[in-house]
């Protein structure tokens, strides 16, 4: 198919995009990153960890996503009580009848919100990530499928560490995005403050369907991306984990004990496409990569000791590289 066929293509299926940000617009005052980033994940059929403080509309942001969507939602509040059962559901006995009948849990929904994952034991974590990765829950002898489109969007606390569980990076790997939201501006909250104080609540408009979903995607992934530039995706991911065979980066050998995996090879490639479709284009560009490529590799990322001790995140790191890293 030619590039200006696809250009055609990409520009009449997300220009509604921009009618889903002015929708969200009506309840969320900025965050537009945030917002952009979780469409991401959601066209490219990935899962979301937000990490932000308290009070950031980080539930008010994926509930107004399933309305304008017009997807079932589920929020799910994780605590050191939960059980897996609670999340994905049991098998229920009839006396009556003899038989089990299959009680679906709150997960069964397009879009899900695992607040504090952080809270609830590991079995809990790996039932959900279990579910993320395969789509797909067993109850009893048999395995039900999720619906689709099916989108995670699970947050944390970096405040409060007490009492939590932590995910163990293997699982943390398998989320898509990490996304980091931050307080509003003295403007943006102003704003907050006279619509929260003044106004009614909105009642949000369906824009898309979750079938519009899949259509979306197959457009998306007609969006070309040069081999030069699957090249620059490669040299980002390697500079992670052999540093030292780039001469400006060598420095960072001893500040990393593990690089990226090959899953964040293909995410990252992934996201650009995406990003390049939120943008209307047929095209990846490099700016596409480095303006996601943070969001797709800062938790792949595991510092040594000795980074730890010069108090460097892997945000430093992967600015150092984005800055030596030859553009193509």
């Amino acid at each position: 198919m030619l590039i200006e066929e696809i250009q055609s293509k990409v520009e009449e299926s997300s220009v509604v995009l921009d009618e889903v940000r002015r929708e969200i617009a009506r309840v969320i005052v900025g965050q537009t990153e945030i917002i952009d980033r979780l469409l991401i994940g959601i066209l490219a059929n990935g899962h979301i960890l937000l990490e932000g403080v308290p009070g950031l509309a980080k539930t008010l942001i994926i509930s107004s996503l399933a309305a304008v969507f017009d997807a079932s939602y589920s929020r799910i509040q994780f605590t050191p009580d939960l059980l897996p059962a609670d999340i994905t559901g049991t098998m229920i006995y009839n006396p009556k009848s003899g038989e089990f009948s299959v009680k679906r849990g709150p997960i069964f929904a397009n879009f899900i919100l695992a607040d504090e994952i952080n809270r609830a034991p590991s079995k809990v974590q790996s039932a959900l990530l279990e579910a993320m990765q395969e789509h797909q829950v067993t109850l009893g002898d048999s395995s039900v499928h999720l619906p689709d489109p099916f989108f995670v969007m699970a947050t944390q606390n970096p405040i409060e560490q007490e009492g939590t569980y932590p995910l163990p990076e293997a699982q943390v790997d398998r989320f898509f995005m990490k996304l980091k939201i931050k307080y509003p501006s003295l403007d943006e909250e102003r704003r907050i403050l006279d619509r929260m104080v003044a106004e009614k609540p909105v009642s949000l408009r369906k824009v898309l369907t979750p079938k519009d979903i899949e259509v979306m995607r197959q457009v998306m992934n007609l969006v070309h991306m040069e081999d030069k530039l699957k090249d620059y995706i490669l040299h980002l991911v390697s500079a992670t984990r052999h540093p030292e065979r780039y001469p400006r980066l060598s420095a960072l050998k001893g500040l990393i004990e593990f690089g990226v995996s090959p899953r964040a090879t293909i995410y990252l490639a992934r996201a650009a496409k995406t990003y390049a479709y939120l943008s209307g284009r047929a095209y990846v560009i490099p700016d596409d990569i480095k303006a996601i490529c943070k969001d797709v590799l800062r938790h792949r990322i595991i510092l040594s000791f000795e980074a730890e001790a010069e108090e460097m995140s892997s945000e430093d790191i992967l600015n150092r590289i984005l800055d030596e890293i030859e553009v193509p």
